[in-house]
């Protein structure tokens, strides 16, 4: 069993940063790939970025490419995604997941097996 527990989602202005974390325990926590999910009202979950186990691999959807920064801190047990230039488009309730054994930085929903509740961003315009 894994736990996952995001913070850091709140409201902010268009243009902003914030810094969203997932703390997580159960199964080691070094030994998976880590991702973020988000999903906007009336829409699907998307892939936003996943990290390696080690920290070193990473993968980001198009639209936050060069805006947003994935990292993980091993020793601490937690899942980072720091959020710049922030946009109303990126308004959604944002997850962290934990990587099946076996995959590896991985943009499908299906390749995670544990999923945190949720935190909510909102970017006012």
């Amino acid at each position: 069993q894994v736990q996952l527990v995001e913070s850091g989602g709140e409201l902010v202005q268009a243009g902003g940063s914030l810094r969203l974390s997932c703390a997580a325990s159960g199964r080691a926590f070094s030994s998976n790939s880590m991702g973020w999910f988000r999903q906007a009202p009336g829409k699907e979950r998307e892939f936003v970025a996943a990290i390696s186990p080690s920290g070193i691999g990473t993968r980001y959807t198009g639209p936050v490419k060069g805006r947003f920064t994935i990292s993980r801190d091993n020793a601490k047990n937690t899942l980072y995604l720091q959020m710049n230039s922030l946009t109303p488009e990126d308004t959604a309730v944002y997850y962290c997941a934990a990587g099946a054994p076996g995959y590896y930085v991985s943009a499908k929903r299906d390749d995670y097996d544990y999923w945190g509740q949720g935190t909510q961003v909102t970017v006012s315009s």
